[in-house]
């Protein structure tokens, strides 16, 4: 076996918990693994950054702008440095999709972890693109993120709708927060929703969605985010 990223050799015992639990097993060689800017330690309670403040300074801002916070909480696996930023690169918009397996063990594991005791009450929401993004990726991450849980029968692909707008990626940090709501929604939500996405940068893009779910009558709103910009 070997490394998704650098295809050297993965020097990993083989056992029963590896064979027949994929989701055990990592794709991702030592060396690689040293360079992945896991998000350990304290952390705001809010957005899931590292911070030594229980709520960091964006969350405050947040909580001045809105008044009544429509996301609840994130959870994110991964700081934003400059290696994960050439694997997300390379995964999202050059179309290496294999790389999604890379992050299956941390993916379901710490999904578990921060969401298990609500998980069966609860839809998972991916964040959708608009027609015309999804033409142009060929595939949706966040879509795709959702297929490394395990609880695939609580998978809602089809909750939310997108309007076609510019990358949020071309977008300064002002221009994303005063950015029109581009999600719509056609049927009413009585369960608690976990959004599902790649990155949170601003947090603009999952408040948005959490804006038109609670309008239309969800009680809560989480998300899980691979990367914490």
């Amino acid at each position: 076996m070997t490394c998704l990223w650098c295809d050297q050799p993965i020097n990993e015992s083989i056992h029963w918990g590896n064979v027949f639990w994929p989701s055990k097993r990592k794709e991702i060689c030592t060396s690689c693994e040293e360079k992945l800017p896991f998000i350990e330690g304290q952390t705001c309670h809010r957005c899931g950054r590292n911070s030594f403040e229980t709520e960091c300074k964006d969350c405050q801002w947040w909580e001045k702008q809105l008044k009544d916070d429509p996301l609840r909480k994130n959870i994110s696996i991964f700081s934003y440095n400059d290696f994960m930023k050439e694997i997300i690169a390379q995964w999202k918009y050059r179309g290496d999709y294999v790389l999604i397996e890379m992050f299956r063990h941390y993916f379901a594991k710490k999904f578990a972890k921060h969401f298990q005791t609500i998980v069966n009450n609860a839809i998972i929401v991916p964040i959708p693109l608009s027609e015309e993004r999804l033409m142009e990726r060929r595939f949706n991450q966040a879509e795709a993120l959702t297929t490394l849980l395990h609880e695939r029968k609580n998978v809602v692909t089809h909750l939310l709708y997108r309007r076609h707008s510019e990358k949020q990626a071309k977008k300064t940090r002002q221009e994303r927060i005063q950015s029109n709501n581009p999600f719509m929604i056609n049927s009413s939500v009585k369960k608690r929703v976990i959004l599902i996405d790649d990155i949170y940068t601003t947090g603009m893009t999952l408040r948005h969605a959490a804006m038109v779910l609670k309008a239309r009558g969800c009680p809560e709103v989480f998300s899980f985010t691979l990367v914490r910009g």
